[in-house]
Parts: C-alpha cells; structure tokens; sequence
C-alpha cells in the first residue's frame, strides 16, 4: 500500500466513526429533569453535644467545672456503649 491509499483508508473509517457517533447521539433519548431532592430534616438537637460545645468555649476552666466533667463522662460512657450506672438515692441522716 502506498501513502495515498492509506490516507484514504484513514480518512474513511475517522468518517465512519464521525457518523456513528452522530447517529448515536441523535437517537439517545433525554431523560426527564428530575426534581431536586428534598433537603435533609434538621437534626433534633442533642443536649448533650450542646453541653459539650459549651465546655469547649470555657476553654481550660472546663476541667474544673463539674458540669463539663460530667457531660465528658456521658459522652464517654455514650461512646463506648456503656450505661450509666444507676444512681443509688443516698441514705439520710436520721437513718
């Protein structure tokens, strides 16, 4: 084979590509605009993720604030899939 027939060899199948990829595209059918999704519910609030947060702006005064180091010990317990021991109701004096 010489150049020229290779050219036109060449030429004929970037052709035939051309048009195939055209008639495929013109028979593809479009699908119809789906709605946008509904956005996502707002979460319940968690008291104790607030609790946590507002121990974290007290900064270093938290560690030795009962109320932050009883949320720690929640989210602890939470975390590591314990249940808080129940809280025995203390004896009076007069007992």
């Amino acid at each position: 084979m010489d150049g020229k027939m290779l050219a036109r060899l060449g030429a004929i199948i970037f052709v035939a590509i051309a048009i195939t990829a055209t008639v495929i595209e013109m028979t593809r059918q479009d699908e119809p605009m789906r709605g946008r999704p509904a956005p996502e519910l707002q979460r319940p609030a968690d008291p104790l993720r607030q609790s946590l947060r507002n121990c974290q702006r007290l900064g270093e005064a938290a560690a030795s604030d009962p109320g932050c180091l009883a949320t720690w010990a929640e989210n602890r317990d939470r975390f590591l899939g314990r249940t808080p021991a129940p809280v025995s109701p203390r004896p009076s004096e007069g007992e």
